[in-house]
């Protein structure tokens, strides 16, 4: 990996930390979600990938950018997409937008435990986190009616299968599980249409193929609030990507979309409601 590879995620990085001054309640709430950061993405403790094509040792690069499977980390979306969604987190809690806070595709669990941490850390008692996921894997592809995820192997991956049970127990290794945590277990089809969320204001889409990816843009885009957060952990895949272009062609969606590092994106929703 060159420089150039470096350079743009560790950009990212320091520009959004600058972000931290004035942020949060104080300099030892700040100190608690870089900890958390740190100890969800492994940064902290340095654990080695699980995937293959990683190799068997830790790479700080590597994890920052979210390019491994980590074989203990919480999370595998890296640094950069990590700090990311603080920003978008504690943006909309300091700009006052309306709304709850959801991941769709969780893993581990990651990603939702900093959206909790974030709450906590501001004294937000009224926001809940939604973790919606299978809990059994990705499921094969529904070649017929979304043709876009033709030879996807995701639910091959044994490694992406992550039980509800251990999801709550990663929550509960943080201190973070309680009432407003909301777990919605199932397919994105069956859980997501009549999940119990009025607004939404950061909708984190992790679900890396189109079908999981349109379901959940279908079903929740509409709740997010002036202001919220669309974040897309996969739109470097061909087939994430046309699910998000399709549904901002078919509504009209001209928000930028931003780039995250070389993998996620995300735009801040700029305009009226879609429905």
């Amino acid at each position: 990996m060159d420089d150039g590879d470096r350079q743009p995620a560790n950009t990212l990085v320091s520009r959004q930390a600058s972000n931290d001054q004035g942020f949060g309640r104080g300099r030892l709430a700040q100190r608690y979600l870089n900890l958390l950061e740190a100890s969800l993405t492994g940064m902290l403790f340095e654990d080695a990938p699980c995937d293959y094509w990683s190799g068997d040792k830790f790479d700080a690069n590597t994890r920052l950018l979210g390019r491994d499977w980590p074989s203990l980390s919480f999370t595998m979306i890296g640094g950069v997409r990590m700090r990311n969604l603080r920003y978008a987190c504690e943006t909309v809690v300091l700009d006052g937008v309306d709304g709850d806070f959801i991941e769709t595709g969780v893993w581990r669990g990651g990603a939702c435990i900093l959206m909790k941490g974030i709450l906590e850390a501001y004294g937000d008692a009224t926001r809940r986190v939604f973790v919606a996921d299978s809990f059994a894997g990705l499921p094969p592809p529904d070649v017929e009616n979304f043709p876009a995820d033709a030879g996807d192997l995701h639910h091959t991956r044994a490694q992406l299968r992550v039980s509800r049970g251990d999801v709550e127990d990663n929550f509960r290794r943080f201190g973070l599980l309680d009432n407003r945590v909301v777990f919605l277990e199932g397919w994105f089809k069956d859980t997501l249409p009549d999940a119990p969320i009025d607004q939404l204001a950061v909708l984190r889409l992790d679900g890396d193929m189109y079908e999981s990816t349109i379901q959940a843009l279908d079903a929740l885009y509409h709740k997010v609030s002036y202001g919220g957060f669309l974040i897309v952990d996969d739109y470097f895949l061909p087939a994430c990507a046309k699910a998000v272009d399709d549904f901002r062609e078919r509504y009209g969606i001209t928000s930028p979309i931003l780039p995250i590092d070389y993998w996620g994106s995300y735009w801040r929703v700029d305009h009226k409601p879609i429905r």
